[in-house]
């Protein structure tokens, strides 16, 4: 009778990885039957990490969207540079800034642990841990579609093509977005997500000592952590509460204290200062909306069925 009943068990799991590896959409039930401690496993594991520094939530976030916004959201951002792997660590918007790699490790070494296998992708695993680092800094919750698959290749060019830069005014940013497939909203919902982390003084200094639609007592401040020259990889935080998910970041942005030029873009006289407006007193509807744009934004051209891999170690291309 065990017998029967293991065998029985054993074509299920089978049935189930063969319907996974036929799968071409995206589900957030994908591993229920094959690895239900999957979703609790990287729970735990960005919980802790974002307990012992608050900072790393903010920075899976950033992995998962500059993972998304380079030839899709296939986890092409953890590959380490070899002789055919162009990495994307090393493009202009990821260079000395990208963090969070040693976490991704972390989780993939628990997951695989917790399924006996290696069958939850990086790729995944890095949607998931953007969704749970909001969720542990106050922010919704969703249900993340799963199934995605590995790239086995990365483009350092692309990254610096596609990620948009911190200088971008509106109308770069909205084709810049349009480009993914994403419409205006998204950009406002998405570019909320510098509710959470920091910027370095590299990215916000010519914003601080050349703009000119800012705050003068709000530029003196960060003009004392950022000089002229030097200090490029300073600090200073995305809106005054960069380890909790608000509404700070947009009532920033009409107080003309947005931290990065293209921040401030969303409001300065052009066609998104409206939403905005409503999100700097509403964060019902920020969060509803953000939710939804991080769905939308993680259904970015995944690799699906028999495309790409799940990779063994997300820093490198199954052999």
């Amino acid at each position: 009778m065990a017998s029967n009943s293991f065998f029985v068990l054993h074509v299920l799991v089978m049935f189930s990885l063969a319907s996974m590896a036929l799968s071409d959409s995206l589900s957030p039930s994908f591993y229920n039957h094959v690895c239900p401690q999957a979703l609790p496993a990287i729970k735990r594991v960005v919980e802790d990490a974002v307990r012992k520094e608050r900072r790393m939530g903010a920075s899976l976030l950033r992995l998962h969207f500059h993972d998304c916004f380079v030839n899709g959201c296939d986890a092409s951002i953890l590959l380490d540079k070899t002789a055919t792997i162009d990495s994307e660590k090393t493009a202009i918007p990821n260079n000395n800034s990208i963090r969070g790699f040693d976490v991704i490790d972390k989780i993939k070494s628990e997951v695989d642990k917790c399924c006996g296998r290696s069958i939850v992708s990086c790729a995944d695993i890095v949607a998931v841990a953007a969704r749970d680092s909001v969720v542990a800094l106050g922010g919704p919750t969703w249900e993340v579609p799963l199934g995605r698959r590995d790239s086995t290749t990365a483009s350092r060019t692309t990254a610096n093509n596609d990620i948009p830069p911190p200088f971008l005014d509106l109308p770069a940013l909205i084709n810049n977005f349009k480009k993914q497939g994403l419409d205006e909203k998204d950009l406002v919902a998405l570019s909320g997500g510098h509710t959470l982390g920091f910027a370095q003084c590299s990215t916000f200094r010519n914003r601080i000592y050349n703009d000119t639609n800012i705050d003068s007592t709000f530029a003196s401040q960060r003009k004392a952590n950022c000089p002229r020259s030097g200090g490029n990889t300073n600090l200073a935080p995305l809106d005054p509460t960069p380890a909790l998910f608000d509404t700070k970041y947009f009532s920033n942005l009409v107080s003309k204290k947005g931290l990065l030029h293209s921040d401030q873009a969303l409001f300065n006289g052009g066609q998104t200062d409206n939403l905005v407006k409503k999100y700097s007193t509403n964060l019902g509807s920020f969060s509803k909306d953000f939710a939804e744009s991080m769905i939308k934004m993680g259904n970015i051209k995944p690799l699906t069925g028999n495309q790409g891999q799940i990779r063994v170690n997300c820093r490198k291309v199954n052999v």
